[in-house]
């Protein structure tokens, strides 16, 4: 069913954010009253270069440290690593594809996927492949901070017992809630500052690594032939698990006025995931042939000045806080995008303590590491046909999406569909992750056609490649007159628009 978009139901209002509707929206240091409704154009301002610095000051941290080193452990040499380290990251340019759709919409990614799933079915997609993830890497967020602090007060010569890391937690997801509940100008304010302070501790870093490097090392049990595929389609998985991750570019851009230039969006989005985390990749493949990366916090004092050692403890525990900033921001939209009616504020609340929740379970009642190798696998499975089918979707409308017609949640929205389920998304997500989980080779499970390929993990390719196929085949076969109505009310749109464009580069 394809109808005609009227102005519709949007949130609910919370009485704390009408409290604070005084405080101007968009500015710094005051709370944001606005969580998922549209952002209109007089609201809208700055420039699509702010956003490298958002996704740098995020991406710069631990983590693609972490995954570089572990590619040494696979076995792979110093050019296999970077090669993976590198393509791995390509998928950075969904997130800066997606993040078009901010300007062109006012709405948060959240909000837009009721494009791709209808109304009611991005209640259960959003809480499945969005809220769900975010969390989950929010948590492992909060952890990895919370173990460098651990180990920053260890090494002051400071006892640290339960009740010290629990407090450790909490001081650290205190920090993250208070800035992002502050909200999308304060986290634009905050990107270049982030983006400074690790920089540059993590530059001091990469000298030492490359001083005590050996590019020429080669691992004793180096696989070759079909095992050395294996190993470099498993590190493929790994790496392309950080910016599968996120898909959530819209939620940062969505301030942008709305005929800004779409290839300044997209490019700096998504060089500003991509650049640091190559970068950084690139040091954790180089640290792996100098020491032991299966725990590189410890492993890496053995090579840096006992003077920077703390400085390099810190910038994990900061790091972890500004990734933490844009994961918590995004799920509390997320989470308000299920149909839970309310504010932004309480959504970021909730959403902190459901991670403090997930952090003390990693730390304290299972294993850390085997908790990270789970979310990441999960994220391939689930999150990369996601992206995918999100992609397919922006390309057959023209990044056509009215942002007050995608808050019409009443039967006559042009996006209710049937039964407010777009069967095309809800059967290209369900596809796309089975292919991917069939093609799977984790910790928890191998699919069978990983077993026919020796072992070789092609999740990474195949789900996404069939979500995206299935979504645009469906689409087109059920939806024939809704595609021809977006694509001529862009048409429409684009002509008076035109003359704009040139001029937010």
């Amino acid at each position: 069913m394809t109808t005609a978009e009227p102005a519709g139901a949007a949130q609910a209002p919370d009485p704390v954010d009408d409290a604070l509707a005084p405080a101007a929206h968009g500015v710094a240091g005051h709370i944001e009253t606005r969580g998922i409704d549209h952002i209109p154009d007089d609201e809208r301002h700055g420039h699509p270069r702010e956003l490298f610095f958002v996704w740098a000051g995020a991406s710069i941290n631990y983590l693609p440290i972490v995954l570089g080193g572990s590619l040494v452990l696979l076995g792979l040499n110093t050019r296999q690593g970077l090669a993976i380290v590198l393509l791995g990251n390509l998928f950075w340019a969904f997130n800066g594809i997606l993040a078009v759709s901010g300007p062109a919409s006012g709405t948060p990614s959240s909000i837009l996927t009721r494009a791709t799933y209808g109304i009611r079915g991005n209640r259960v997609a959003t809480l499945i492949a969005n809220w769900s993830v975010c969390v989950a890497y929010a948590a492992i967020n909060l952890a990895m901070g919370s173990l460098a602090g651990h180990a920053l007060l260890d090494h002051a010569g400071i006892p640290v017992d339960t009740a010290t890391e629990a407090a450790i937690v909490g001081v650290l997801a205190l920090a993250t809630l208070l800035i992002s509940v502050y909200g999308h100008a304060t986290i634009v304010r905050l990107g270049p500052l982030f983006t400074g302070v690790l920089t540059a501790v993590l530059v001091m870093l990469a000298v030492f690594v490359v001083i005590h490097a050996r590019p020429g090392h080669r691992p004793a049990d180096a696989p070759h032939g079909s095992d050395l595929l294996v190993a470099a389609l498993m590190g493929f998985a790994i790496i392309a698990s950080g910016p599968l991750s996120w898909g959530t570019g819209a939620d940062y851009a969505r301030y942008l006025p709305a005929h800004t230039s779409r290839r300044a969006v997209a490019a700096w989005t998504t060089l500003g995931g991509f650049l640091p985390s190559v970068a950084l990749g690139a040091v954790g493949v180089l640290a792996g042939t100098a020491v032991d990366m299966t725990d590189p916090q410890v492993s890496l004092k053995d090579i840096v000045p006992g003077w920077f050692y703390p400085l390099f403890l810190l910038a994990i525990v900061v790091g972890s806080v500004a990734n933490n900033i844009l994961t918590t921001y995004s799920s509390a939209l997320a989470l308000q995008a299920t149909g839970i009616r309310v504010g932004q504020w309480t959504a970021v609340l909730l959403d902190g303590i459901a991670a403090t929740a997930i952090t003390a379970y990693a730390l304290f009642v299972t294993d850390f590491l085997d908790a990270l190798d789970n979310i990441l696998e999960l994220t391939v499975v689930i999150l990369g046909p996601g992206l995918a089918i999100s992609v397919a979707d922006l390309i057959l409308r023209r990044n056509h999406y009215p942002g007050p017609g995608l808050h019409d949640e009443t039967p006559t929205s042009a996006y209710w569909y049937h039964r407010g389920v777009n069967g095309a998304g809800l059967a290209a997500q369900t596809l796309g992750s089975a292919a991917a989980l069939l093609c799977l080779n984790s910790t928890m499970f191998q699919g069978p056609i990983t077993e026919l390929l020796g072992g070789a993990d092609i999740s990474a390719f195949v789900g996404p490649l069939v979500g995206a196929g299935v979504y645009t085949a469906l689409f087109r076969a059920l939806y024939p007159d809704h595609l021809a109505r977006a694509r001529h009310e862009k048409r429409h749109d684009a002509g008076p628009a035109h003359h704009t464009r040139t001029a937010r580069r």
